[in-house]
């Protein structure tokens, strides 16, 4: 995580910018010098995982009680400092760090195997060296800390940037986390996790300001430094050559500094020495080899530039930038600061780069309209399709570009010149978008009509105006069919896209051509399938709503164009009170981490496909809008881990038809209609994507908080054949017993040996619950999300335990431990075994194979 090799240079390198520090003496000295403001940390829970998960078992499924104590106690100790905690979680994974998000869960499968082989050839625990964290931690963690009354947060994008953000702008003592890259943003102290001592409240913070004196650079030099060593956007190899060149020039090697540690230092010496030099006179590709990938490198040094920071090394834009307003240099638009936006286009991916302009240039540089002030902003000229873009006056050189009038506004309007025709095109302004187009004569009407430059046709698109919503939309002409199509100019390619208008609701919907097949298709649709996926953006978003963020974020480009719904569903993802539902919405994309699974057992089929049914029938509830749903909604794309993936592409997955009494209710009425009876319905939806609507009154007779294991040990024992009866006593009796340990009780508890089966079953189990989450926030939330915590349904140990007891017979009495089963409203081996299931146990166990 973070910066590639920083962290061991700060350890072994430079130890004289970590200085322990007291939480409570910093807490006192925050409260004196700002009377009436309660001393804040910030915390990076992702990175903290490993150090709140105390328990010395972690291979069984989770030691949830005694995780839960080790949380509370955590919360309590800078509480009563008088220190308020504020967490934020992971809430997304950003494209440009997928690349990086693969590597790791690759990486994570090898350990997984080697922990499998461990327990095969030792039959126990491998030592905490190997350890690997439950499955769902993360997810269960935020519910924890909620219940423990705690302000947690879910990021919309990469967390760092919203943890360092939220430190810097509410004043706060402090982000505690263990990540790299809060070295780098120029935000408020950053503390280390992995040093902290809960006792005493001491703990390490590093300091930036002694890093940059370390290295002869400045704050601001900081992000350049991170992207020439690597991080999570700027793969570490790209600049592998470079740091070697750095370092063969670099005449104070240090002998008794690591080889990492001198590449560190060489190229902070070449900032310092050499482009430092030139700061201000030459662009950065002209002094680094950045090649085809400027704008990468663009985009991951402006990824640690804040809301209304500036870096000096953006003094002017390569070809092909477009800004958003005069005052340019930071990364994103603060609604209180108005400030613009600097963007680079990547000439492949076509995604806009943050950048700056120089103010000491004397030439024209490229900008775009400014929509508050109206008026007329450079702009650069396209080196491509050598057309005339509107350009700003240079009033040093008093040349400008010919302008026609606009009738309404009164003001000049660029004309641009025709590089066929030579001659001059009038540029007119959208009154709705106050975005320049090209004037053409249509053939027919002999009117003027708006164009838009298609980039890769290197033509002028006519373009066509919607008549209810008075705006200009791009026009592209298929040869086959002669006609106009609209196109819909999407601001993150900066290109035209082609629009197909519904007659229904006579709205665009962004289409797309499949290079090979050469169909028009929406966009969003699913080449392989042809799945129609309509892709809508969110008109109820405002820019400001969606926090001062990169820029890529503020043009939300959705799943589900109801703002309403849309809005309902961020509020529950930005507060962690759901899971998954707003990334299926919002970009119709997901993931999931490693599970702890035997790819050497193929008996057990992995938790991604066994509940792959549940989440595309989740996915026609959320997607399809009511009936027929599924046959209209779009693919989602799934990056799910699982035996033989190697994550090259995600699985483009379909939804599934529900199967509900009286049909599939919409979300408008799960979400929103309070009237009785709607509980019920929100109840039969949550049902229908297990598909066990047949099984409603049966789990109704189960007390709480057995329902909701019920109605996934139901699931799980169809969907899976391998399943015995074996597995199924061991589930029960675990959950039963559970309630009446004390969690000292469970820390004592001793295993003969470890079981590899039961380690999978275990953690299928614990996916089931995050699969429960999921539904239960897509359906209303029907059931109380306690019922399905795992800290009141299941212990690792435990079922370990009954697994292993119910493998050399135990009877039913001597699983369950003598409690009361009655009030489960089931037995086990008697009558119903599970709601939905068979009568007879003896038919059951002729059904279910005999474990192994």
């Amino acid at each position: 995580m973070g910066v590639r090799g920083l962290q061991g240079f700060v350890g072994s390198t430079c130890p004289h910018i970590c200085t322990v520090v007291n939480f409570k003496e910093l807490a006192e000295h925050h409260r004196s010098k700002h009377p009436g403001c309660t001393p804040t940390i910030v915390v990076d829970a992702m990175c903290c995982l490993r150090y709140w998960y105390t328990p010395e078992s972690w291979i069984c499924g989770g030691q949830w009680r005694e995780y839960f104590s080790a949380l509370r106690d955590f919360v309590k100790t800078f509480t009563a400092v008088g220190i308020r905690l504020i967490f934020f979680f992971d809430g997304t994974v950003e494209q440009d760090k997928r690349d990086e998000w693969v590597k790791r869960r690759l990486k994570n499968n090898r350990e997984i195997s080697r922990i499998f082989h461990y327990i095969k050839s030792h039959k126990e625990q491998p030592g905490r060296n190997m350890f690997f964290i439950p499955s769902g931690l993360a997810i269960f963690t935020r519910f924890a800390l909620k219940s423990l009354g705690q302000e947690t947060l879910c990021s919309l994008q990469e967390a760092d940037y919203e943890v360092a953000s939220y430190g810097l702008q509410n004043n706060c003592l402090g982000i505690l986390g263990e990540d790299t890259d809060y070295l780098i943003y120029d935000t408020c102290p950053y503390f280390s996790i992995s040093e902290l001592c809960l006792d005493s409240l001491d703990t390490v913070m590093l300091c930036r300001e002694k890093l940059c004196e370390s290295l002869d650079i400045s704050l601001a030099d900081l992000p350049l430094l991170a992207c020439l060593l690597g991080n999570d956007i700027i793969p570490e190899g790209m600049f592998e050559s470079f740091r070697y060149k750095c370092l063969s020039s670099y005449t104070s090697v240090k002998e008794n500094f690591d080889k990492k540690g001198n590449i560190i230092l060489a190229v902070a010496d070449h900032i310092s020495k050499v482009l430092r030099l030139h700061q201000g006179e030459k662009k950065l590709e002209e002094m680094l080899p950045l090649g085809p990938n400027k704008a990468l490198f663009y985009k991951g040094v402006a990824s640690y530039l804040l809301p209304g920071q500036k870096s000096p090394w953006f003094f002017q834009k390569p070809k092909g930038l477009i800004t958003l307003d005069k005052e340019v240099g930071s990364t994103s638009s603060a609604p209180e600061s108005k400030q613009g936006v600097p963007m680079c286009t990547d000439p492949e991916s076509k995604q806009g780069v943050p950048l700056c302009t120089d103010p000491d240039s004397k030439q024209g540089i490229p900008m775009c309209t400014d929509a508050e002030s109206k008026q007329g902003v450079p702009m650069c000229t396209d080196p491509e399709s050598k057309q005339g873009v509107p350009m700003w006056t240079n009033p040093e050189s008093k040349q400008g570009v010919p302008v026609c009038t606009d009738p309404e506004s009164k003001q000049g309007v660029p004309v641009s010149t025709d590089p066929d025709s030579k001659q001059a095109v009038p540029v007119c302004m959208d009154p709705g978008s106050k975005e320049g187009f090209l004037l053409c004569t249509h053939p027919e009407s002999k009117q003027g009509v708006p164009m838009c430059t298609h980039p890769e046709f290197k033509q002028g698109d006519p373009v066509c105006t919607h008549p209810e919503s008075t705006q200009g939309d791009p026009v592209c002409t298929y040869p086959e069919s002669k006609q106009g199509v609209p196109m819909y100019a999407y601001s993150e390619y900066r290109q035209g896209v082609p629009m197909c208008t519904y007659s229904e609701s006579k709205q665009g919907v962004p289409m797309y051509t499949h290079t090979e097949f050469k169909q028009k298709s929406p966009l969003g649709a699913d080449p392989e399938f042809k799945l129609e996926a309509p892709v809508c953006t969110n008109p109820g978003m405002k820019q400001e709503d969606l926090v001062n963020m990169e820029p890529e974020i503020k043009q939300q480009v959705t799943m589900v164009s109801d703002p309403e719904i849309l809005k309902i569903a961020r509020a529950h993802h930005v507060r962690a009170e759901s899971y998954l539902v707003y990334n299926i919405m919002s970009s119709g994309e997901i993931e999931c981490s490693n599970t702890l699974e035997d790819a050497l057992d193929q008996a057990l089929p992995s938790q991604a496909f066994v509940y792959r049914p549940v989440r595309q029938r989740v996915y026609s509830l959320l997607l399809g809008g009511g009936e027929d749903g599924a046959s209209t909604c779009p693919t989602v794309k799934e990056w799910f881990v699982y035996s033989g993936n190697p994550l090259r592409h995600p699985d483009l997955v379909r939804p599934l038809q529900m199967n509900i009494p009286g049909g599939t209710p919409n979300l408008k009425l799960l979400w929103l209609n309070q009237d009785a009876g709607i509980q019920a319905r929100r109840l039969d939806a949550l049902l229908g994507c297990f598909d066990l609507s047949s099984s409603r009154e049966e789990l109704q007779a189960v007390e709480n908080p057995f329902k909701a294991l019920c109605c996934l040990l139901t699931y799980l024992f169809v969907q899976v054949d391998t399943l015995c009866l074996e597995d199924l006593h061991a589930f029960i009796a675990q959950a039963l017993c559970l309630q009446g340990k004390p969690t000292v009780q469970l820390v004592d508890l001793q295993l003969d040996y470890i079981d590899a089966r039961a380690v999978q079953l275990g953690s299928l189990l614990v996916r089931g619950l995050t699969t429960l989450v999921l539904v239960n926030s897509a359906c209303g939330f029907p059931w109380r999300m306690s019922d399905f915590m795992p800290w009141n349904v299941f212990d690792g140990k435990l079922f370990h335990q009954k697994y292993l007891q119910s493998e050399k017979g135990c009877t039913v009495e001597a699983l369950v431990e003598q409690n009361e089963i009655d009030s489960m409203s089931l037995t086990i081996g008697e009558d119903t075994p599970l709601p939905g299931g068979p009568t007879d146990a003896h038919q059951l166990e002729e059904d279910r194979p005999a474990c192994r």
